[in-house]
């Protein structure tokens, strides 16, 4: 699967978990996936738990969380 149909695997809806990006319109906010992921939990184990899920939609928050991150440059921000 290429990149642009991996990333149409993640969508933004104001009507669903208050417009965060989740997997294809399901209850399922990228951030919950890359937290659990890197909690330790598998996919197999994650699919186990998580049945309306894909192998795919894995392939498509790590993708997304890295475009995110490609930036020219992070800059600290100190609260004043």
């Amino acid at each position: 699967m290429d990149q642009r149909a991996l990333l149409q695997r993640i969508t933004i809806n104001p009507d669903i978990c208050f417009g965060k990006p989740t997997v294809r319109n399901l209850r399922y906010p990228v951030e919950f996936i890359l937290d659990i992921l890197a909690a330790g939990m598998t996919i197999p184990e994650i699919l186990e738990d998580y049945p309306d899920l894909e192998e795919e939609d894995f392939k498509a928050c790590l993708l997304f969380a890295s475009k995110l991150i490609q930036v020219n440059s992070i800059h600290k921000v100190i609260a004043a």
